[in-house]
């Protein structure tokens, strides 16, 4: 595996690289690597001539200063795992490198996506990862970027930005990987204490509770008993949303609409996000 820092040192090695016909496969992390990032680093790997990778905590897309303060950072494992996996490429920039002096800040037209779920509460947030997510793709210059689907809304607003501002990248949506009691992989799971750990196992059975009822029972009343449970564990619930695939909600189900429930909690200072397809034949859970 080869480590980059600069820009600008990256950015020669692939015009480098383009010379011959190859595809590029990019899979963008904060770090504090686990099995979902890896999911994806295999996907690429198996679909592209190179993968790279990238290990930046982004400063522009936390709202609250001290979520960004207490970011895990892993560096030494990280590389481990990525090296093992085979990753090809690994791109480590600093603030300085991704944001410079001149930088040109964008206002990105996100419309609804950016008032609604994760864009009401946490203000900003996803015109920062715009801002970021725009300046490593013009780095990388890959073929295709990879997301998992854990992050839902954040991957409908980088398909719009991608859209928007004509990029020339295929994305694809991975699975949400995760442990074997169902808790879905986050780096932010290792700031959880044992106590928290076993709580947060309710976020999933609240899912599996939602799609189990969903045509059985109301959605009023599936939401006020989902919420009862959460709370019962301890969670300070932001949102518990049941929607249609572009996250508009919906008051009842019908088997022939895609159907996604979402989900943001915090337990302590710990905030954790999951969702799940609740009616979709064509999408796998």
């Amino acid at each position: 595996m080869i480590l980059f820092k600069r820009p600008d040192d990256l950015i020669d090695f692939i015009q480098k690289k383009r010379k011959s016909i190859i595809k590029i496969g990019f899979v963008p992390t904060m770090g504090a690597l686990h099995q979902g990032h890896i999911s994806l680093i295999n996907k690429s790997k198996s679909e592209n001539d190179i993968t790279i990778c990238s290990i930046f905590v982004n400063p522009t897309q936390f709202n609250n200063p001290n979520d960004f303060e207490k970011y895990p950072i892993t560096i030494e494992a990280d590389i481990e795992q990525l090296e093992l996996n085979g990753c090809d490429i690994l791109f480590m920039p600093s603030v300085d490198d991704i944001y410079p002096e001149n930088f040109q800040k964008n206002n990105f037209e996100l419309g609804y996506l950016d008032a609604i779920l994760e864009g009401k509460h946490r203000s900003g947030h996803f015109q920062g990862v715009c801002m970021v997510v725009k300046r490593l793709l013009e780095i990388v210059n890959c073929d295709v970027l990879y997301l998992g689907q854990k992050d839902y809304q954040q991957c409908m607003v980088i398909k719009k930005m991608a859209t928007d501002l004509k990029i020339p990248v295929e994305i694809k949506i991975s699975p949400t990987i995760r442990e074997k009691n169902g808790l879905a992989m986050s780096s932010r799971n290792k700031r959880l204490n044992e106590t928290q750990k076993e709580s947060a196992l309710v976020i999933f059975e609240v899912l599996c509770f939602l799609k189990e009822n969903i045509f059985e029972i109301n959605i009023d009343d599936l939401k006020e008993t989902s919420m009862e449970k959460l709370i019962a564990k301890g969670f300070d619930v932001d949102y518990l949303e049941i929607t249609d695939e572009i996250l508009n909600p919906i008051a009842k189900a019908e088997k022939k609409q895609t159907i996604v429930a979402l989900i943001a909690a915090s337990i302590g200072d710990v905030r954790l996000i999951d969702n799940m397809m609740l009616n979709n034949a064509n999408k796998a859970e």
